[in-house]
């Protein structure tokens, strides 16, 4: 089974991490590549500019429809080759999806975590 964790980018860095993966499409603002301590950036697995914007310009919970959305956008076929890119690097120890999201549960990076674990294509 695979180890992936979901985390705040702008928290330090653990040394149980093992692989650290941004999974936002912009970089952090205010954190340096040396704090970041990136190892992968797999931008094809990041929501779209278009998809992001409608969900931060939404009044109430819009999250499940988000997440729907964003789901259905990790169903390309750049999107499955990164999907299996990082399934390979979790089966060789733990995986943590960083987000500058307030809520990284509720996020993209959430939904990208249970994509990666279920292995099913959805939308």
């Amino acid at each position: 089974m695979s180890d992936i964790r979901v985390r705040r980018v702008y928290d330090a860095p653990a040394d149980d991490d093992g692989t650290r993966v941004l999974a936002d499409r912009l970089w952090p603002r205010g954190l340096s590549k040396d704090a970041a301590r990136i190892d992968e950036w797999p931008k094809a697995l990041t929501p779209s500019t278009e998809l992001r914007r409608w969900y931060h310009g939404q009044e109430g919970d819009a999250y499940e429809e988000f997440r729907r959305r964003y789901d259905a956008e990790l169903n390309s076929p750049d999107a499955a080759a990164a999907l299996e890119g990082l399934r390979g690097l979790a089966r060789t120890g733990r995986l943590t999806l960083l987000t500058a999201a307030k809520d990284p549960e509720r996020s993209h990076a959430a939904v990208l975590a249970d994509r990666l674990v279920t292995r099913r294509r959805r939308g």
